[in-house]
C-alpha cells in the first residue's frame, strides 16, 4: 500500500487512481470537518469535494513539508473560513444520520434535543474557536496539527478552546451534568 506521500507525488504526475485513492482514504474525515462546522450535509459535501479539486489543481506544486492529512485539514479550514466570511451559517435541523440500532424513543430525543444544543452552541461560537474545536474533539487532531492547518501557533489553539471551552459551558450545562 503506498503513502499518501506517494499517492500525492503520483497524482501531480497525472495518476488519477492514485488521486482517486487519496479521496478514498480522506474523503470521510473531509467530510466530516465541513458538516460539523457547516451543519448542512450537501454543503458539507460540496465543501469536501472542492477541497479535493483544490488538491488535485495544486499537486504539480506540492511539496511534502508536513503529513497529506494536515495538508487536507488546511485546504478544508480555507474553504470553511471563506464560506463563514461569505455567508453567515444556519442552525440545520438536519442532524447526522441515526445509528443502526433503534434506540428507546425517550433515549433518541434525550439524544436529539443534546446534539441540537450542541450544534447551537457550535454555531454561537466565533468562526476560529468553532474551527478550532472540530478539529480537535470531532476530528481528535492533536494541537500541533490543529495549529498547522489554522496557520496559527500551538499556544493560540489552546486559548481558542479555552475560550470555545469558557463559552459552551453555560450554554451546555444542563445536558451534561450527570
Amino acid at each position: 500500500m503506498r503513502s499518501d506521500r506517494e499517492l500525492m507525488q503520483a497524482t501531480a504526475e497525472g495518476d488519477m487512481e492514485a488521486f482517486g485513492e487519496l479521496v478514498r482514504r480522506h474523503q470521510a474525515s473531509a467530510w466530516r470537518i465541513a458538516y460539523h462546522y457547516v451543519a448542512d450535509q450537501a454543503k458539507a459535501e460540496d465543501l469536501a469535494q472542492d477541497a479535493f479539486l483544490k488538491i488535485l489543481e495544486a499537486a504539480p506544486r506540492y511539496r511534502p513539508t508536513a503529513r497529506f492529512a494536515t495538508y487536507l485539514y488546511r485546504v478544508i479550514a480555507n474553504l470553511c473560513t471563506d464560506w463563514h466570511r461569505k455567508r453567515r451559517p444556519d442552525y440545520a435541523a438536519d442532524v447526522s444520520p441515526r445509528p443502526d440500532g433503534a434506540p428507546r424513543p425517550e433515549e433518541r430525543l434525550e439524544a436529539e434535543e443534546r446534539e441540537c444544543a450542541v450544534r447551537e452552541a457550535l454555531q454561537a461560537l466565533p468562526h476560529r474557536q468553532r474551527l478550532a474545536v472540530v478539529l480537535r474533539y470531532y476530528e481528535q487532531l492533536p494541537l500541533a496539527d490543529i495549529a498547522e492547518a489554522m496557520d496559527t501557533t500551538y499556544k493560540a489553539v489552546e486559548r481558542l478552546l479555552a475560550r470555545a471551552r469558557k463559552s459552551l459551558e453555560p450554554r451546555l450545562d444542563g445536558f451534561f451534568q450527570e
